[in-house]
């Protein structure tokens, strides 16, 4: 440890008995006392200093601060004097040890004081790489010596501030700025156990640290949260200990960075308390800090800083009575060259007609269409035109339709071959009199030269039947693992209306003899395709196999043997319109929509939840039998429907319909990972000795409290991987690497996250450990993307989103293909800026 002069005797217990805090008395001769209570009374950031005063001299510092000898400067000066606290005699002593371990090229010198006059000498200041303040707070500085610390910061300097610090030079907006936030009047005081949620994987401060770190401190408030406007590296769960009336709520920071003002700033809320800094952890959080501060490494704090993207409208408003630019959104995904082709429905625009009447030979007739936007050139091209059963337009559920051209994929060979991939019901297989169409998935061929679709080149794979007497719930997302198996999410094409928003278990009402209200027909069938995630292998002549691990084979003997489908790797899920998969790892995502039940109840069970799930393995998901995590719903058959009947059993579920043609003894339900209602992110129940909830509104604990429902429909998002190979200036930083989009159609309170999941856990609905909001980054609102109908990432790491528009069941001028891309620059300092090479 160096010395600066008055402050540094030999040895640290010699310094800790002899030092005494040095004052600072403002003109006038207001005494340290009277300051020190009248600190926090000042309304106005601007009272001091003396807006007449006349200007301060900036002094010079080379720039950057500090070389290869890389020194750091500990303050730790208070406005409230005395002796240092044991919090500044530990912080000292784990700072300097820090300085003196670790690898040989990563360690520095500490030069520790309280004598604030050092931030007025630019020659000593120039000398060192980072300042870190330990300090408790309180006008601290002087005009002159804020000065001095700002053109310090200007020349390129490192900060680090640490709990108090945020405390410090509470009339300064620079200061401010530099800390990141100002804690809440109302922060607890005492030291409490909490978990904090680590969600930079990246950043040298928080790499190594456990994603759900459980550790005593004493916890800030802040009066303005700073999210979106510095790079959150973790956050504080407030659900693990008492925050106090001046909580965050579910988005709480507790340490960050920013590139400020010229230099690097980082600042933690945690150290609050002396045994924090005999921690491993919170050494190896602060080593972190100081080793981006000072130039030793290199890190990114400009990932989740608001300002740092931008969001572009890639398309136009259609032209009248066409649909040029882009048909009722319904899908995308990119190709290799960076192209994106992405589908409409079949709804029509309102010019249109619209045809609604069963005798009509037209009726629900639309075009599901497929665009082709090219980077290259922006200009967007109509692929082709499928006649689908698709354009009924609005109404209740026994006049709309959801049915159309649901979904797109590309052939893992699509360069060499030009396959693509559609999910859709045409309308040539319509029967009008049963009211059943046919769903089905075919192979095409893209000209890569015309960018157009050779209809004649249809290869059906895969058709089964659904019922579209009564919508709604098709479903439709595809995807491709690793190893050419193609996922196909088909929605269970029931009516909740007849069983009051709940479980869609009503077998009575049908239509020629085909139930439209019973889930367990459908989702809940083995030997049925609908409401399932299935999982083919294509094969190059237009046919497929059955890969192994599917839920089913097809050929099991139990019950009589026929009773399933081989094709069915997940089943109990309702309307899975999107799918992803993480071809890193091979592991499926999935959401889902809910029923329409706006609150729980007490004889039937939960309210619609829409769901999202990590899917490791086949499974059975739970609809229309339980939701969310293993919540069950009540049983109800014939001959009275509105009777209940006993609660299903989760770990055992039995499909006794009279609609069921497949196996009564069904697999156990896998819990979800996260599901949402209008009353907020992942309801829970107090349960009964059989593990029933009680439902009751006012006994549920709200598990994720960072999300909530209302009008809601999941929208499964992409596992982001960063690629260093990629170029493009517009790539999503590898902060988000490993990170899982959600989302929802709706941008009220719904969910826009990106959030981090437990690999142990999160096979068996194990919650995400840690979540952040999108929703500044990928903007919503009437003129941003305020319907979210689909979302993936591009091959150059930008983010491309289909905005559905602001209508049903047509296009509208806000009907969109955007693009989302990365404005912030590479990490900092510049490599030519590193205080070591090599």
């Amino acid at each position: 440890m160096r010395r600066l002069p008055h402050q540094m005797p030999s040895s640290l217990r010699e310094f800790r008995a002899s030092r005494r805090r040095r004052r600072r008395v403002l003109a006038g001769g207001v005494a340290a006392g009277a300051l020190a209570a009248g600190l926090l009374s000042i309304p106005n950031a601007s009272a001091y200093p003396d807006p007449g005063a006349p200007p301060v001299t900036t002094m010079s510092v080379k720039s950057p601060p500090g070389g290869a000898t890389v020194r750091v400067l500990l303050f730790y000066g208070s406005a409230a004097g005395g002796d240092a606290s044991p919090v500044v005699d530990a912080g000292i002593e784990a700072i300097e040890s820090i300085g003196r371990t670790g690898p040989a090229g990563q360690r520095f010198t500490v030069t520790a004081t309280d004598d604030a006059s050092v931030f007025t000498n630019g020659t000593r200041m120039g000398r060192f790489n980072s300042v870190v303040f330990l300090t408790g707070g309180g006008d601290v500085l002087d005009p002159d010596q804020e000065a001095g610390l700002e053109a310090y910061m200007e020349a390129g300097g490192g900060f680090v501030g640490v709990h108090d610090a945020a405390r410090a030079e509470p009339y300064s907006d620079w200061f401010t700025g530099l800390v990141g936030a100002r804690p809440a009047a109302s922060s607890p005081t005492d030291t409490q156990r909490a978990t904090v949620e680590v969600g930079d994987r990246v950043h040298p401060a928080t790499k190594d640290l456990p994603v759900q770190w459980k550790r005593p401190d004493q916890w800030l408030n802040w009066a303005e949260n700073p999210s979106g406007d510095v790079h959150t590296v973790a956050r504080v769960r407030e659900s693990t200990y008492r925050p106090g009336a001046g909580a965050n709520g579910g988005d709480h920071p507790v340490s960050w960075c920013r590139d400020y003002d010229g230099g690097r700033s980082f600042y933690t809320g945690m150290g609050g308390t002396a045994a924090s800094y005999d921690e491993a952890d919170f050494r190896d959080h602060l080593r972190g800090a100081l080793l981006w501060t000072t130039r030793l490494v290199r890190a990114d704090c400009k990932a989740t800083i608001n300002g740092n993207y931008k969001a572009e409208r890639l398309t136009q408003a259609n032209q009248p009575g066409r649909n040029d630019q882009i048909g009722e959104p319904h899908g995308l995904v990119s190709a290799p060259d960076g192209r994106i082709l992405y589908i409409g429905r079949g709804g029509a625009d309102s010019s249109q007609p619209v045809v609604t009447d069963w005798n009509d030979p037209d009726v629900g007739k639309g075009k599901g269409q497929i665009h082709v936007y090219d980077p290259k050139t922006k200009k967007v091209t109509l692929a082709g035109e499928l006649t689908v059963f698709g354009n009924k337009g609005g109404g209740d559920e026994l006049v709309k339709v959801e049915e159309g051209l649901l979904g797109i994929e590309l052939d893992p060979g699509f360069e060499r071959n030009g396959w693509v991939y559609l999910h859709y019901t045409p309308h040539a297989q319509l029967d009008r009199d049963k009211q059943l169409a046919e769903r089905r998935v075919s192979r095409f061929t893209l000209d890569p030269a015309t960018d157009k679709l050779d209809l004649g080149s249809e290869k059906v794979l895969l058709k089964w039947p659904v019922q579209v007497h009564s919508c709604c719930h098709a479903g439709g997302g595809m995807a491709w693992d690793s190893r050419g198996n193609l996922y196909i999410a088909t929605g269970d094409n029931n009516s909740s209306q007849f069983s009051d928003g709940y479980s869609g278990n009503n077998p009575q009402p049908n239509y020629k003899g085909v139930s439209f209200a019973d889930a367990r027909r459908t989702a809940g069938n083995t030997h049925n395709l609908n409401g399932k995630i299935l999982r083919i292998h294509p094969e190059a002549d237009g046919t497929y196999t059955l890969p192994e691990g599917n839920l089913f084979t097809g050929k099991e003997t139990a019950e009589g043997g026929g009773k399933t489908r081989g094709e069915i790797y997940v089943m109990g899920v309702r309307n899975p319109a999107r799918i992803s998969v993480d071809k890193k790892t091979d592991t499926l995502y999935a959401g889902w929509v809910g029923p329409d039940a706006g609150e729980p109840s007490t004889t039937w069970g939960p309210a619609k939840y829409d769901t999202f799930a990590v899917i490791t393995k086949a499974s059975n998901r739970g609809w229309p039998y339980c939701m969310g995590n293993k919540q069950p719903y009540r049983d109800r058959n014939l001959p009275d429907p509105s009777k209940p009947l006993g609660w299903y059993d989760c770990d055992h579920p039995k499909n006794e319909s009279p609609n069921n043609d497949g196996l009564v003894n069904l697999p156990p339900v896998t819990g979800n990972n996260i599901w949402y209602s209008p009353q907020g992110g992942a309801p829970d129940y107090p349960r009964d000795a059989k593990g029933v909830p009680s439902y009751k509104q006012d006994e549920a604990t709200y598990l994720l409290p960072w999300l909530k429902g209302g009008g809601q429909a999941a929208m499964d998002g992409p596992v982001y991987r960063y690629d260093p190979s990629v170029t493009s200036a517009g790539q999503w930083p590898g902060y988000w690497d490993g990170k899982w989009f959600v989302g929802d159609f709706y941008d009220s309170d719904q969910p826009r996250n990106a959030v981090v999941m437990d690999p142990s856990t999160q096979g068996d609905g194990g919650l995400p450990v840690h979540s952040e909001s999108l929703k500044k980054i990928v903007p919503v609102g009437n003129d941003g993307i305020k319907n979210l109908m689909d979302w993936k990432f591009g091959p150059d790491g930008a983010l491309y989103v289909l905005d559905y528009g602001r209508g049903f069941f047509t296009s509208d001028s806000k009907s969109a293909l955007w693009k989302v891309t990365y404005t912030g620059g590479g990490p900092t300092p510049a490599a030519d800026q590193l205080a070591r090479k090599g």
